[in-house]
């Protein structure tokens, strides 16, 4: 199957690697379809844009009409060889910020029904890249509905749909997870041998694979961030602080959630308690910490689980920070 190449940091593209497992199961999607919408969420940077593209050409490969939309980016994908659909959404990128956006999260449900009804296409799927920041959260839950309702009324003379829609936002999964109207699945960051693969593709010089995991934690966007600041993890931690505003936010703790973030650096877990819940809402809001991680059985992700336990990688057994260094800016921060 062939695998594309994705921009890795400025000027420098890499192959898509690793994601074995999620490989697969675009293949077992392709075979049955999706009994509902499946959203995946995970880490900001964890890879699943880069597996939404190569899910594209893999669906493609297998004889599917795949569409990927990413209305944040105003990017598309659409290997179809319907030209008008391609006219389409071309038309659609082209418009005015926030119309284009809107335009094309609209335009990936609309197509799979024309395809289907119109051009006679029977095998199709559509992939949606973080459509919940285009289209508002308030309206994350209809978009999902409307998803599920090409699942589930499909046009006459369809084979196949699969429908996947990501997002890394917390707050959306938790607005999804109100409705039984999507099968919500995770993604974790790459397990050590997938970041070691992508490692070697890096040129120039480089620090210990080692250093490279303990500070990334298998996050691609966070190896991204170290190569492109020369490696220097003070310029990445410090780059985290300004942009999620973290100096601010912890001058607006009390004593006692100070003391809670304190222990929830050095053990996530230890946010599930009544008392702390607050607090761990604002940090699943400021996409710092992923909440409520289901067992770590492989049916229950896409890809590798993360392990059940890796304080070291701030990782516990229902809480985890996104990544190592997300956490370091938070001690950081909290001084």
């Amino acid at each position: 199957m062939k695998r594309v190449r994705l921009s890795f940091a400025k000027g420098v593209e890499v192959e898509f690697c690793d994601r074995e497992g999620a490989l697969e199961q675009v293949k077992r999607f392709a075979e049955k379809g999706t009994r509902f919408p499946i959203v995946v969420f995970g880490p900001e940077g964890c890879g699943k844009t880069a597996w939404l593209k190569q899910a594209t050409e893999t669906f493609r490969g297998l004889g599917f009409e795949a569409i990927y939309v990413d209305p944040i980016r105003k990017d598309f994908i659409a290997r179809t060889d319907v030209e008008e659909v391609v006219k389409r959404f071309a038309e659609a990128a082209t418009e005015a910020v926030g119309v284009a956006q809107l335009k094309l999260a609209t335009l990936a449900i609309d197509v799979v029904g024309w395809l289907i009804s119109r051009w006679r296409r029977g095998r199709v799927a559509v992939l949606v890249d973080d459509a919940f920041q285009a289209i508002g959260l308030s309206k994350a839950a209809i978009y999902v509905k409307s998803l599920l309702n090409l699942v589930e009324h499909p046009p006459e003379g369809y084979e196949c749909i699969v429908a996947i829609a990501t997002t890394s936002e917390g707050l959306s999964k938790r607005e999804l997870g109100r409705h039984m109207w999507a099968k919500m699945t995770p993604m974790w960051n790459m397990p050590k041998k997938g970041l070691e693969e992508l490692y070697e593709k890096i040129p120039g010089p480089k620090p210990r694979l080692e250093d490279a995991w303990t500070a990334s934690g298998g996050n691609p966007r966070i190896l991204s961030q170290l190569y492109e600041a020369e490696w220097s993890v003070d310029a990445v931690v410090k780059s985290l602080i300004d942009s999620k505003g973290l100096d601010v936010f912890a001058s607006s703790l009390t004593s006692d959630e100070r003391e809670y973030l304190l222990e929830a650096i050095e053990d996530p877990d230890t946010l599930l308690a009544r008392e702390r819940i607050p607090l761990l809402n604002r940090l699943v809001e400021m996409n710092l910490i992923v909440d409520v991680m289901p067992e770590r059985r492989q049916e229950f992700w896409i890809d590798e689980p993360p392990p059940q336990k890796d304080l070291e990688l701030g990782i516990g057994k229902r809480m985890a920070w996104q990544t190592p260094l997300h956490r370091e800016a938070m001690r950081k921060a909290v001084g």
